[in-house]
């Protein structure tokens, strides 16, 4: 598996000719350039245009499989559980909740947990005794999602392998990297991973430039 990260809470996953995008930007987004890469299977949070970009991952013949909720799908030989859990995120001033669905992913061999824009370190009762992930995509620069401190929170209660932090900006990247105990972590990238690449590994954080 091949990972690299776009802009803001999106993520692409690639293995042979299968490409997965977490939480494309659409183009209506004011903050983050919209996704411009074809994907088979997109991954939508919470229904906001920084994340809801379906439209945006599709490219000639390749048109994505949308999944935008909790359930349980399976497309190609890619399986996804959602979760529902709350965010803040991008709600008005007058405050309120919204749903964000969290994802667990099985493809290429790797268990992918990506949280979008999980508002909350709790984790929903029918995951908590969800095996480690190998990889966590989880929000750190706040804004209605996770704190630095609350997204290494839930990195430690899941136990992952490796954390990929999204939705940073220098100042939360930094405060991470310091509740993590990974102040030497440079940017990458990109991030090559099989299998027993995450053998023996825990909570090793790997930042991927935008």
């Amino acid at each position: 598996m091949i990972l690299t990260y776009h802009d803001g809470f999106c993520i692409r996953a690639s293995a042979g000719d299968t490409t997965i995008v977490f939480g494309p930007v659409s183009k209506q987004s004011k903050e983050y350039k919209p996704t411009n890469f074809g994907a088979d299977v997109a991954l939508i949070s919470l229904n906001h245009p920084d994340m809801n970009g379906g439209e945006e991952a599709s490219r000639g013949e390749k048109q994505p499989f949308v999944i935008s909720g909790p359930g349980e799908y399976e497309v190609k030989d890619i399986v996804v559980f959602g979760f529902s859990s709350d965010s803040e995120y991008g709600v008005p001033p007058a405050g309120g909740k919204r749903i964000n669905t969290l994802y667990s992913v099985s493809f290429d061999g790797l268990s992918v947990f990506y949280a979008g824009a999980v508002g909350t370190p709790a984790l929903p009762k029918d995951l908590e005794d969800m095996d480690a992930p190998d990889i966590l995509i989880v929000p750190i620069g706040d804004r209605g999602a996770l704190t630095p401190a609350q997204a290494q929170k839930l990195a430690v209660a899941l136990e992952a392998k490796i954390v990929i932090p999204i939705a940073y900006d220098e100042k939360s990247l930094k405060l991470f990297l310091k509740e993590a105990g990974a102040e030497a972590v440079k940017p990458e990238e990109k991030l090559t991973l099989k299998k027993k690449d995450v053998v023996g590994k825990e909570n090793e954080v790997v930042v991927l430039k935008a």
